[in-house]
């Protein structure tokens, strides 16, 4: 049997469409999911198409206020920056951290509004994914410690070294968004772990098994899922779709045909998230679909984690 590890999306996007920017109000709910027993806490990335606190600074401040808990990006963009910049960043929290960071990343999703952030930061969408995995193969390079030269499609320099190495040989692990037959295959090929939110449990089992099938190395499966909870389903479904729309700037049904989105009670969400762990996820990133963040992550912990603790998961 093995444990379902259970992480909770700090609400940086929310605040921001609520015009509340009171970052250390998020530090405080970091802190409280670890003392409420959750695995993880995580932040989102992307800070023009949906404007937010940047997630590396606030998952730093994250790191001094919490001991236990693992500290994950969901997802952050390597393709808008320079690789040796985030390698350094990236090594530095883990450093801070000792070594409880895990850098998941994505391409971004193709969509106008991410197009326009590409181009208003001087980058070629279309290259983006091949951007990403060059970076992904320069960090860990520079992550050894010693001195790197390099020449690729995307990048070029010689004789670089980064100080401080991470906490750990290697550096942080790396989990890839993504669903359909090339993001698999980067996951295969490049990834520590897989973070895709894919909203049929059965798309997830399917595609689990071609990452096993192919990885290059162990690949630690996990779900980012959001959530809203209530004793009437019918109004968590008519909050989910506030949440949603808000969050996204675009319609609930487009939105629930790519991601996983659930609204209804905590038993229900409970025998939802454990299909997904049927099928082979060992590690849930939730993100709260409501308007008190705070309330919301009481109620989960309250309501849901101890339902998932006690599900056996093979």
């Amino acid at each position: 049997m093995a444990k379902l590890e259970v992480g909770y999306f700090l609400p940086t996007r929310d605040q921001s469409v609520l015009d509340e920017h009171d970052l250390r109000r998020l530090v405080v709910q970091a802190r409280r999911a670890e003392e409420l027993g959750l695995d993880s806490v995580w932040a989102g990335d992307s800070p023009v198409t949906r404007p937010r606190a940047d997630p590396l600074l606030l998952l730093a401040a994250a790191a001094q206020a919490t001991e236990r808990v693992t500290l994950g990006t969901a997802v952050l963009l390597p393709a808008l920056r320079h690789p040796i910049l985030l390698a350094h960043q990236l090594a530095t929290l883990d450093r801070l951290s000792e070594g409880r960071l895990i850098a998941g990343m994505g391409g971004g999703f193709p969509n106008p509004a991410t197009r326009a952030q590409f181009t208003s930061i001087g980058i070629d969408f279309a290259r983006r994914t091949g951007r990403m995995a060059e970076s992904i193969d320069v960090m860990r390079k520079l992550w050894s410690g010693e001195a790197v030269s390099w020449r690729g499609e995307h990048f070029a320099f010689e004789d670089v070294r980064i100080a401080p190495p991470p906490a750990r040989p290697g550096g942080p692990p790396i989990w890839l968004a993504g669903s359909g037959a090339p993001a698999l295959r980067r996951v295969a090929a490049l990834a520590d772990g897989w973070l895709p939110y894919p909203p049929e449990w059965t798309t997830y089992a399917e595609e689990y098994q071609v990452i096993e099938h192919a990885a290059a190395r162990p690949v630690t499966p996990a779900l980012y899922a959001t959530l809203c909870l209530d004793q009437d389903p019918e109004k968590a479904r008519r909050r989910l779709r506030t949440s949603v729309e808000r969050y996204y700037d675009a319609p609930l049904d487009t939105i629930a045909r790519i991601q996983a989105l659930f609204a209804g009670t905590a038993r229900q969400a409970a025998d939802w998230l454990t299909s997904y762990a049927a099928a082979g996820a060992r590690h849930v990133v939730i993100r709260l679909a409501t308007d008190d963040h705070d309330t919301g992550l009481e109620e989960f912990a309250d309501q849901v984690l101890p339902l998932l603790r006690e599900e056996p998961h093979r």
